[in-house]
C-alpha cells in the first residue's frame, strides 16, 4: 500500500498569508498487467512480411509518466492455424517485437502466443480482406456544417456479405487519429461514403480543415469480434469527461492468460488488410 501526500495551499490576497493542509491518501498497490498491441496490418499491394507487436505493462495512476513500462524478455510468435507455420517476433529490447517473414493469407486464422514472466498468453483471429477505395474527395455539403470542409471516402460494399470496417483519419501534426467503426447491416451491397469534418474548438486547440491540410486515410477490413471491441473503445473515448455518460467498463480484449486466468492482459490481437491513402485539401 503506497501513501501519497496531497498538499492544498490556500492564499489570501488581503493578508498575503497561506496555510497548508496535508492529507494522507492510501492508494492500493496493483500488480502491473501486460498490455498487448498486436495489430497485424497487411497493406494492399505489399508483401506484408514486416510486422511489429508492442508489449508494455500498466502502471499506477500517480506514478511518473517517465517510468519505462516496455516489456523485454518475452517470447512472441504468431502461428498459422492451418499448416502450423510459426513466425517468431524478435525482441528489440524496447518493447517492440518484430518479424520480417510473416506470410499473410486472407481468411486465414492465426494464433498469437506470448510467454512472459512464466505465464502463457494466447489469442486467435482471422485475417479479413478489405475492398478498394473508390474515391477520396473534399466537400462542404455532406457534413454537419455546410460552411466547413470535410473529407469523404467512398467504397463499394460487397453484395450478400456481412462486412465490418475500421476507417482512420489522421491529420498531419495530430497526436491521435479519428476512428470510425462501420457495419454494412443497413447498406449491404451499396456504395458507402464516410465523411470526417473538424469543428473549431479553442478548448482543445482544434481548427477546421483548410487548404493545404494533409490527412492520412487508413481503411481496414475487420472481424465482427474486433468490430464489437473497437466500437466500445470509441464509445468510451467519446464519453470521456461526460458526467451524464454511462459508467465506464473494463474493456477486455481477446488475449487470454492460459496460466493464470486472474491475471488477465489488456489489448487485442487483430489481423486486417488495409488500404492507405493521403489527401491534401485544396
Amino acid at each position: 500500500m503506497k501513501k501519497y501526500t496531497i498538499i492544498y495551499l490556500l492564499f489570501s490576497g488581503l493578508f498575503l498569508s497561506s496555510c497548508t493542509d496535508v492529507i494522507e491518501v492510501d492508494v492500493p498497490e496493483v500488480t502491473p498487467k501486460l498490455v498487448i498491441e498486436a495489430s497485424i496490418d497487411w497493406e494492399k499491394e505489399t508483401l506484408g512480411n514486416n510486422q511489429t507487436i508492442k508489449l508494455s505493462t500498466t502502471k499506477p495512476y500517480f506514478e511518473s509518466t517517465d517510468n519505462n513500462t516496455a516489456v523485454i524478455g518475452a517470447i512472441v510468435k504468431v502461428i498459422n492455424n492451418t499448416d502450423g507455420a510459426e513466425f517468431i517476433f524478435v525482441d528489440q529490447n524496447n518493447g517492440n517485437y518484430t518479424t520480417s517473414n510473416f506470410v499473410p493469407i486472407l481468411n486465414q486464422s492465426y494464433t498469437l502466443d506470448i510467454m512472459y514472466n512464466g505465464e502463457n498468453y494466447q489469442a486467435s483471429e482471422t485475417l479479413i480482406s478489405v475492398v478498394d477505395i473508390n474515391e477520396v474527395y473534399q466537400s462542404i455539403e455532406d457534413g454537419f456544417d455546410d460552411e466547413v470542409l470535410e473529407i469523404n471516402v467512398s467504397f463499394d460494399d460487397p453484395v450478400d456479405e456481412e462486412n465490418f470496417y475500421l476507417m482512420k483519419f489522421k491529420e498531419q501534426g495530430d497526436l491521435l487519429p479519428e476512428l470510425f467503426d462501420i457495419s454494412d447491416e443497413f447498406t449491404n451491397g451499396n456504395e458507402m461514403t464516410i465523411f470526417y469534418e473538424k469543428q473549431e474548438d479553442e478548448d482543445i486547440n482544434q481548427e477546421e480543415f483548410s487548404a493545404g491540410d494533409v490527412v492520412a486515410v487508413s481503411f481496414h477490413g475487420i472481424s465482427e469480434q474486433y468490430f464489437n471491441y473497437i466500437r466500445l473503445l470509441i464509445e468510451l473515448s467519446a464519453n470521456d469527461g461526460d458526467p451524464f455518460s454511462s459508467i465506464p467498463v473494463a474493456l477486455q480484449g481477446n488475449c487470454i492468460n492460459l496460466t493464470n486466468s486472474e491475471n488477465e492482459a489488456y489489448g487485442y490481437f487483430r489481423l486486417t488488410q488495409v488500404v492507405n491513402q493521403t489527401y491534401i485539401f485544396e
